[in-house]
């Protein structure tokens, strides 16, 4: 068994299914690597995927973190033996007819789906989705709460204190905002035209927000051409000068997945990675490509590569 002092900046998903492989062992125990993200296929019952996550956990200290999509509605990796979470849209369409009922129920059930995971040994949740349904998004559609940046504010805000009452830390995406463009970024790269000042009175408003309430916010990969030549993934300016230094954002950033199609705007995988730790990301997912993770944890060097697990432990709640 493998013990390290850090985590490293990586989160890749695993070879094996309900169990881990020797190769994902291997893997999990490279000094480079600080999280697992887990799918569908990794649940196959209660019992198996507590299993799975001790023996993540096990594997070295600290333990690698294990997150999980569990937003709610079409995004819900886990579903037999776990609360059928609403979409967000529903939460929003209920607090236009009632205000006080809707972020009850959002409170309640953000309570709901950190307890379950929690229970059953995962770390966090890539929740919830502070993206401003604007119109249509082929990838965000319904999973946006509303089209009011305020009343998404509120209702995410309420799910996030009902994640902080079980205990677990929010991690808001997608940053800066994914809902004003229709193209889905694992297939595109969407472009979104407005200035800066357009996306301070709508979009931002609910990172500035939630600023101070969220543990982690995970990057979009969208073109703001009128704001920045690099996408958010790969600019310093939208991570270090808007999201940390206007807005005030203390925590970890972590970015998309970086084999999806809008992240190709820097081609090789490994670039990909070193670009986005050098703009200012924290951890860098990388799903459903083991060979290109496998390529970045061999040309990655440890001084690009470090994951602040003091801070993100520091952000952490305690279950109320």
């Amino acid at each position: 068994m493998a013990f390290n002092a850090t985590l490293g900046p990586v989160m890749l998903d695993l070879e094996g299914d309900a169990s881990l492989t020797p190769e994902d062992i291997s893997r999990l125990q490279h000094p480079l690597v600080g999280g697992v993200i887990l799918f569908s296929r990794n649940h196959q019952s209660m019992e198996q995927l507590c299993a799975l996550t001790r023996e993540i956990h096990a594997l070295r200290s600290p333990p690698p973190l294990v997150a999980v999509d569990q937003e709610g509605g079409r995004v819900q990796r886990f579903q037999r033996g776990f609360t059928c979470l609403p979409c967000a849209r529903e939460y929003g369409d209920l607090y236009e007819r009632d205000p006080a009922r809707g972020l009850k129920t959002a409170r309640r059930m953000g309570a709901v789906m950190a307890s379950e995971l929690l229970a059953v040994g995962v770390d966090l949740s890539f929740a919830p989705v502070l993206d401003v349904a604007l119109m249509e998004s082929e990838v965000i559609g319904d999973r946006a709460f509303h089209s009011d940046p305020r009343v998404v504010s509120q209702l995410a805000g309420a799910f996030v204190s009902g994640m902080r009452d079980a205990g677990m830390a929010a991690v808001g995406k997608h940053f800066p905002g994914h809902g004003g463009v229709r193209g889905d970024s694992h297939r595109c790269l969407p472009c979104d035209h407005r200035s800066l000042d357009d996306l301070r009175c709508c979009d931002l408003i609910p990172f500035r927000n939630l600023a101070h309430s969220l543990a982690g916010v995970m990057t979009a990969h969208v073109l703001f051409d009128a704001v920045d030549e690099n996408t958010p993934t790969y600019s310093s300016f939208w991570i270090n000068d808007v999201l940390r230094g206007e807005l005030g954002f203390k925590g970890v950033v972590f970015s998309d997945d970086l084999t999806m199609q809008g992240a190709d705007t820097v081609h090789d995988v490994v670039d990909r990675a070193r670009t986005a730790l050098e703009a200012g990301c924290n951890m860098v997912l990388v799903c459903n490509d083991l060979t290109g993770a496998d390529r970045i944890l061999s040309n990655l060097q440890a001084p690009e590569a470090v994951f602040d697990y003091e801070l993100w432990s520091s952000l952490r709640p305690s279950p109320t």
